[in-house]
């Protein structure tokens, strides 16, 4: 993935989370809108949920590293161009995919397989990272997103 280089500190680091976050949550919002299964889009609305939790405890982290910053609205000012998780943009995602995603099971699907890639990436990148402190935020946004993946699968069975 392009947006990440390896020596990012770990405010860069945070931003361009958030701003997968918001890419994804942005997708989830969207697909939400567009999917004919009332189940799946509640499903979407729920996903897109979880990731608006995600990037309020990547602000509190960034509030850590970067005290000045006081509102989301100004770390928003500051997010490099939004990725989905997975590294794509949401327009890039659906030329792809937008036909399977339709039941709950593919967005569980898609959910599980996004919230796997993040984590890997994460993991990769804190193995690349030079600075200390940067590894050690990868690794609480990879745990952040065991929860994640966690939580999909306390949703998948119940379905």
């Amino acid at each position: 993935m392009g947006l990440i280089s390896g020596k990012e500190s770990p405010a860069e680091m945070l931003l361009i989370a958030y701003g997968m976050e918001e890419g994804l949550a942005g997708f989830y919002e969207r697909m939400g809108e567009t999917v004919s299964d009332p189940d799946a889009a509640r499903l979407f609305g729920q996903l897109a949920g979880m990731d608006a939790s995600h990037k309020e405890k990547i602000f509190e982290l960034y509030r850590k590293h970067q005290e000045e910053v006081t509102s989301i609205e100004e770390l928003e000012g500051r997010v490099l161009p939004k990725a989905m998780e997975g590294g794509l943009t949401t327009e890039e995602f659906l030329a792809a995919n937008q036909e399977s995603l339709e039941t709950t099971g593919d967005v569980l699907s898609l959910a599980m397989m996004l919230e796997a890639q993040a984590l890997d990436l994460y993991l990769r990148y804190s193995q690349r990272s030079e600075e200390p402190v940067t590894k050690a935020v990868l690794h609480e946004l990879a745990e952040e997103e065991k929860t994640h993946l966690a939580l999909l699968g306390k949703i998948q069975d119940k379905y």
